[in-house]
């Protein structure tokens, strides 16, 4: 098998992709979070956890699912793109989850503290906790049955990448041995 083809062929171009897509959503984040805005004015930090849920909540369902849902998705992407950058697929599920969801709540506390010297930007402990949850939850919708799928196709022998992978490739060429001038 010549590299570039089969399994290990694609295990490099996924975890390359996911790399690739890590970096742009980790740009797109700090462009989002990290900008200053111009605003008249700007409330307190919310260093109380729950106490912006619970405010949210009161604000009736349709906001509260609103303000909850954006404060879920922020990071979700690093459930997904984490594990996908990482390339592993025989690892311990829990193992996974814990890793994934320790690095987004690290990368959530980074920006939150990022922002405390961002003008209007407002520091708030329920932001960690959302962006939080939201990393575990697109782990657990989409890391281990994409995982169990490439580890079907890998025992299978089938490809994954696509229909690059039916190219028939000819023989090594080789090189001749040329003997040292006198």
């Amino acid at each position: 098998m010549r590299q570039g083809s089969g399994g290990h062929g694609a295990a490099i171009r996924i975890r390359v992709a996911g790399g690739f897509l890590l970096v742009a959503h980790l740009l797109f984040v700090g462009w989002l979070t990290l900008r200053p805005l111009d605003v008249p004015y700007v409330s307190a930090a919310n260093l109380q956890p729950f106490a912006g849920i619970k405010a949210d909540l009161a604000l009736g369902p349709g906001e509260a699912a609103r303000h909850l849902g954006s404060g879920m998705l922020l990071l979700a992407p690093l459930g997904v793109l984490l594990p996908l950058a990482g390339g592993r697929l025989d690892v311990s599920p829990v193992a996974s989850l814990t890793r994934t969801v320790a690095a987004g709540a690290l990368l959530s506390l980074g920006i939150e503290l990022l922002q405390t010297g961002v003008p209007g930007q407002v520091v708030d402990v329920d932001s960690l906790l959302l962006n939080t949850v939201g990393v575990a939850l697109a782990h657990l919708a989409v890391v281990p049955a994409a995982r169990a799928r490439l580890r079907r196709c890998r025992s299978t022998g089938r490809a994954v990448a696509g229909p690059r992978e039916d190219i028939p490739q000819g023989s090594t060429p080789t090189i001749p041995r040329v003997g040292i001038a006198p």
